[in-house]
């Protein structure tokens, strides 16, 4: 039975060079960062050159870049500082983001009292520009937080659009960019965004891994207390050997950008046109069909499948090697739809499935085949 891997916006395949380059540091750089003596100075050394490395793709300084367990924590991070350090009483945000936006603003709306608006979001799953520039005519302080990448659908929001207007109302803006970090280049000395957040695992790094950027000057503290790690942002023995990989993963990223999107690119258009053969009717939620206004890294179908076997499409898809999702994995358990799809589709195509499919630079167009005609024994 062959098998297939098109869930990569859930997690990545290791690359075998961060694998390598992390177990060499295992091996050699055992050190603790905070220790004073040659062993604790050279694992100190390995993790300010990698935030230095870190820092260059995004035109910023190595301070500003603060290494976290990952992509929810840094969303915390921003969100809990802004409303407790920063004086934040509004937040704007979408019913579409990460649950790592949306329950720590409902957490936040109980425990401070702030106030969360909600841009429109139109059928194609972007967010309405024009009513967000009207929710931001207010005179309390506010933050932004909308993702750069819908981890769903794939739709891109208009990153410097938004943070240019966000600065002329003096709101602070945040973007959660765990699903464009590694696979966008995102200068943040021309983009004025004050947060951003970022995983490792989605970019071929290891989990467990990820970083917040801070402008310089905002303001933001801590929430983890208890050494000076982090410049006190983040207390705790760092994980260097996951820094290390994460380091090693973004630059390999980064370095192969333009010739693994062209590569992805074509699976993912080569994905659409079988499907568009396969079953006429199929629709591809939100913007994900557009190549332009859509990441190149996933697609996410609402398949026309009679109910009696729409029961069964994920079982056999999974009994036949082939993993990918109805949601995000996080809540991939649940039993409930997708609360991105419940903002954008209509009842009828609601009661249909709907499956992401994501790729990388280890799928093939061979591994499409092979699902398609998987697919093929529900028509």
């Amino acid at each position: 039975m062959a098998t297939v891997y098109f869930d990569n916006a859930a997690t990545t395949q290791l690359r075998d060079e961060v694998v390598e380059r992390m177990t060499e540091c295992l091996k050699i750089n055992f050190g603790n960062p905070s220790s004073t003596h040659s062993y604790g100075r050279q694992s100190k050394s390995i993790i300010e050159t990698c935030r230095k490395s870190i820092a260059s793709y995004f035109n910023v300084s190595a301070s500003e870049i603060v290494f976290t367990s990952g992509g929810t924590e840094a969303d915390n991070l921003v969100l809990r500082s802004a409303v407790r350090d920063l004086g934040v009483k509004e937040i704007i945000t979408s019913k579409i983001e990460h649950h790592a936006i949306l329950h720590t603003v409902e957490s936040l709306e109980k425990e401070y009292g702030i106030q969360v608006k909600y841009v429109h979001i139109k059928p194609d799953g972007h967010i309405d520009y024009t009513h967000l520039e009207t929710l931001l005519q207010s005179e309390t302080k506010q933050l932004v937080s909308l993702m750069h990448i819908n981890n769903e659908i794939g739709n891109i929001l208009k990153l410097h659009e938004v943070a240019t207007l966000c600065k002329r109302h003096h709101a602070l803006f945040h973007s959660d960019t765990v699903q464009s970090v590694g696979h966008y280049h995102i200068d943040l000395a021309k983009t004025p965004v004050d947060f951003l957040a970022a995983s490792a695992h989605k970019f071929h790094g290891p989990k467990g891994v990820g970083f917040a950027f801070v402008r310089k000057n905002s303001g933001i503290k801590g929430s983890i207390f208890g050494g000076e790690q982090e410049r006190g942002f983040r207390a705790g023995t760092e994980a260097i050997h996951n820094i290390v990989g994460l380091n090693e993963a973004l630059k390999l990223s980064y370095n192969k950008l333009e010739s693994e999107r062209h590569y992805i690119s074509e699976i993912k258009s080569y994905f659409i046109e079988q499907l568009k053969a396969v079953f006429p009717e199929v629709v591809f939620n939100g913007s994900c069909e557009d190549l332009e206004n859509s990441t190149y890294t996933l697609i996410n179908v609402c398949l026309p499948i009679a109910a009696e076997k729409a029961s069964l499409l994920q079982f056999q898809l999974d009994l036949k090697g082939i993993a990918c999702s109805k949601g995000s994995a996080c809540q991939s358990g649940s039993s409930q739809n997708s609360h991105v799809l419940s903002e954008i589709l209509d009842e009828t195509h609601l009661k249909r499935p709907s499956v992401r499919f994501s790729f990388s630079t280890f799928n093939t167009k061979d591994d499409v085949d092979y699902v398609v005609d998987v697919l093929k024994e529900f028509v």
